[in-house]
């Protein structure tokens, strides 16, 4: 078994995550416009996650980030919904079980931090996030809540923490 853990972001990971981020977002094929890809803060990760009842998680192996998601306010639904941010995971961390720890991770620091409810944008062919967060509780929604601007995000879900 390797050496797996699951921790908070550090100033010296922004430039990994950055990079595991469009690297996933490439292979998947996602549009650079209108997604994850072109946000400013994925470039300093941690400073964007300094700030209060939000934080970025990352998934390191020997030294190496091979994944990481974030919790964070959702703009427009402050109070009471959080967002689960920039979840992605490098093919080598994926079917480990990964995602079911990370998405208990952050579903518990949402708790934490009085949210009530936390909210998903993914896409149509992500598949495997999909089902991942069906497993974890979330349920579809009809349209879109909050203004992420990743206009290009069509799927929208949402669950009870």
């Amino acid at each position: 078994m390797s050496a797996l853990k699951i921790r908070e972001i550090q100033k010296e990971d922004n430039q990994q995550v950055a990079e595991v981020v469009r690297t996933v977002l490439v292979e998947m094929g996602v549009p650079k416009v209108g997604t994850a890809y072109e946000d400013q803060a994925l470039d300093d990760m941690f400073a964007t996650y300094q700030q209060p009842r939000m934080t970025y998680f990352v998934v390191e192996e020997k030294g190496k980030i091979i994944g990481g998601a974030g919790i964070a306010p959702l703009i427009g639904l402050e109070e009471k919904t959080c967002e689960l941010q920039k979840m992605y995971f490098l093919p080598e961390a994926r079917g480990k079980g990964l995602g079911a720890q990370m998405m208990d991770t952050c579903l518990k620091f949402g708790k934490a931090n009085k949210f009530e409810q936390c909210y998903i944008e993914t896409l149509p062919y992500m598949e495997g996030a999909r089902k991942l967060y069906a497993r974890s509780g979330f349920k579809s929604l009809e349209k879109p809540l909050g203004d992420t601007g990743h206009y290009n995000c069509t799927m929208w879900m949402i669950r009870d923490i």
